[in-house]
């Protein structure tokens, strides 16, 4: 049996989740596919600083408790290996790189970029899609919403289509960084594309003000304007693996 719930604003949503999982057992399911498009906190995938709980762990547990399966598309993966490794559960992962390539379109000028090393995995599957060159950026945070990116080379950019590219946008401060960096290095235009649009404390408005021509977003968050829709991808996925 598949559940879908994705789970962004993950508070309100965790537990009934998991309810609706206990009844579906009681009722004679013997087998639970969750099918969660965005999967909550996985940033937090190490201990930072003493006290801290490491929520990526708390969560799996949960979700691995209550299912035997998981679906999800484009996770966080800066220091967890596999997703397996973590819940104890086989975990199917998508790609969001080609529905995002086909909302934004193709053209012979396009760079795909990534913010930082941690978006080389999306930045080099959107490549593929739009059949254009990718590369990443460096970036150093200087706090929870500020970053420094380091030059793009200029001559990589000089009147190129940029596209920016990365796994997810809450805040938007270090995509607002890459777009203004991406400006100065030469870009004509600058567009990003994300898997999962949190877009929380003004991120598209911060977005727009660094000169984001475009900003393109999955249907995996609640709230996004015109959403690249990810069903076709997510049944795709689920009839490779054959779960049921």
């Amino acid at each position: 049996m598949l559940v879908y719930r994705s789970l962004d604003r993950p508070n309100a949503k965790l537990v009934p989740l998991l309810l609706t999982a206990d009844a579906l057992r009681r009722a004679g399911a013997s087998r639970l596919v969750l099918v969660a498009p965005y999967l909550c906190y996985l940033r937090q995938d190490t201990v930072f600083r003493p006290g801290e709980a490491l929520s990526r762990d708390v969560v799996a547990r949960l979700l691995a408790d209550a299912f035997d399966e998981i679906l999800t598309v484009d996770p966080h993966l800066h220091r967890t290996g596999t997703l397996g490794e973590v819940f104890g559960r086989p975990v199917m992962t998508a790609s969001a790189g080609g529905v995002l390539a086909a909302r934004l379109g193709p053209s012979s000028d396009t760079v795909v970029v990534g913010p930082d090393e941690e978006a080389g995995r999306v930045a080099a599957a959107l490549g593929a899609a739009l059949r254009a060159p990718h590369l990443t950026l460096r970036k150093q945070r200087q706090g929870d919403e500020a970053v420094e990116i380091a030059p793009p080379p200029a001559t990589l950019f000089r009147h190129a289509r940029a596209v920016l590219v990365d796994d997810m946008c809450s805040t938007g401060g270090t995509l607002a960084a890459a777009t203004v960096s991406l400006y100065a290095a030469g870009a004509k235009t600058v567009e990003v594309a994300v898997t999962h649009g949190l877009f929380v404390r003004g991120a598209l408005a911060r977005l727009t003000k660094a000169g984001a021509a475009q900003v393109v977003a999955t249907d995996s968050c609640a709230g996004v304007c015109r959403p690249a829709p990810l069903a076709a991808t997510l049944a795709a996925a689920l009839d490779r693996a054959n779960p049921l």
